[in-house]
């Protein structure tokens, strides 16, 4: 399989009459990352500019007690809203990035992003587009866990993440660090809904069984 080029994760660069940017994404290194390695961690210092060309990306933030919280995912044409942040303020990282797949990742030297962030108005409306767009659900994740009844949570969280069969192949684990819970208070919440007929539990996988009833849940 052909490897992704960022031309093809981010077209409007490419398609922008911007030869130097155009040379600084074809000059920028790429790096490869397996499964299940850190990208960064909490205070490490932020010294590229990351755009994911193929494979995801986790970054969450891990509390004392070991409780994690997932921020967000990073795809194919994105870049990491915590990079840009400590970028702008010369701060060190936050949180944690983990590969959930293999990983290609072009990666742009501050000096290199700094300077067509001030020579460039495609690149630098790119960029602020990005981070207004990720700020914004990283806002909403911190008013749904803050305020957000944890079944409406649930209840669209499954209906969004199960497949065609209407099928989740997850682990209560899994789930509460999606959802910024606790895996006992997730594992109850299940089992209340498994109660009621709406899904069904077993090792390893989640299956609705009344779509309608976690719609009303959610009011969907």
């Amino acid at each position: 399989m052909a490897e992704t080029n960022w031309k093809q994760v981010l077209p409007e660069l490419n398609e922008a009459s911007d030869d130097a940017i155009r040379a600084l994404f074809d000059q920028a290194p790429v790096i490869s990352l397996e499964k299940d390695s850190t990208v960064f961690r909490p205070g490490d210092a932020c010294q590229n500019y990351l755009v994911i060309l193929d494979g995801k990306v986790k970054v969450f933030n891990r509390a004392e007690n070991g409780r994690e919280i997932l921020l967000y995912r990073l795809s194919p044409g994105d870049a990491c809203v915590l990079t840009t942040s400590c970028l702008f303020g010369n701060k060190n990282y936050p949180a944690e990035g983990k590969t959930e797949s293999d990983v290609r990742a072009l990666a742009i030297p501050v000096a290199q992003f700094n300077r067509a962030l001030q020579e460039s108005a495609i690149f630098r409306e790119q960029v602020f587009s990005a981070f207004s767009e990720h700020l914004t659900d990283l806002i909403t994740l911190v008013e749904e866990v803050a305020f957000g009844k944890l079944d409406v949570r649930l209840a669209r969280y499954l209906i969004k993440q199960c497949d065609e069969n209407n099928t989740l192949a997850s682990t209560h684990q899994n789930i509460a660090t999606e959802l910024g819970s606790a895996r006992e208070v997730i594992s109850r919440q299940l089992k209340e809904l498994e109660s009621q007929g709406i899904i069904t539990i077993t090792r390893g996988k989640i299956t609705i069984q009344n779509v309608e009833a976690l719609k009303s849940i959610c009011n969907y």
